[in-house]
């Protein structure tokens, strides 16, 4: 009778560890519904946090552009003042 009592024993487990598993996916689904605005919240800081990061790339982007002009203008400047005259 040994089998048969031990079929009986892993039945009755498998049946408890399916109540656990069924038990975790319900808190599993109540903790993500109660958490889904912060999860909003969180997301939409993250997107405002993307956005400001592009922004401040493209205001330096924009800052280095007008300074490498105004160096190049300077040189060429520098330049005409340093180049001798020619007679004509």
């Amino acid at each position: 009778m040994g089998k048969q009592h031990n079929k009986v024993i892993k039945r009755s487990r498998r049946k408890q560890y399916l109540k656990r598993k069924k038990e975790q996916v319900k808190a599993t689904i109540a903790a993500a519904q109660s958490s889904k605005p912060a999860k909003k919240v969180a997301k939409k800081a993250a997107k405002k946090a993307a956005v400001k990061k592009v922004a401040k790339k493209a205001v330096k982007k924009a800052a280095a552009k007008v300074a490498k002009k105004a160096v190049k203008k300077t040189a060429k400047k520098a330049a005409k003042k340093a180049a001798p005259k020619k007679d004509a």
